[in-house]
């Protein structure tokens, strides 16, 4: 999947298309989901053209890579997620369902989440 600079993220982004941020620094960009599937459900996106995870922690540096992960870490605890808990979840591909061209990272909390996926 290449990265796609017109996608919704990157429009976002851009500032041309609104967003509810949640929190936000010089490497990161967190805010609401518009189709929330949990009480709290938040993404958090790096600021940089990342296509997926894979593509990430194989291409961005040492630094990005951390900063990224503060990002979401301090996210969570600013939602007042550490105690009770949450789940962070990044699709990859097409197998993982990865919608949008840019890596994003879901805080799901605010309520027990049940199994990770459905059994068949």
């Amino acid at each position: 999947m290449a990265y796609d600079s017109e996608n919704i993220f990157a429009k976002i982004l851009r500032g041309e298309i609104p967003c509810t941020k949640v929190y936000e620094d010089d490497h990161a960009l967190a805010f609401e989901d518009i189709n929330p599937q949990a009480p709290i459900h938040v993404l958090v996106i790096p600021k940089a053209a990342y296509v997926s995870m894979d593509d990430f922690t194989s291409t961005a540096s040492d630094a990005e890579i951390a900063n990224f992960f503060q990002a979401v870490g301090n996210t969570a605890r600013q939602l007042e997620l550490a105690e009770p808990g949450y789940r962070i979840l990044a699709n990859i591909g097409d197998d993982g369902m990865q919608e949008v061209p840019h890596l994003h990272v879901h805080i799901f909390g605010g309520k027990k989440l049940g199994p990770m996926l459905t059994r068949d």
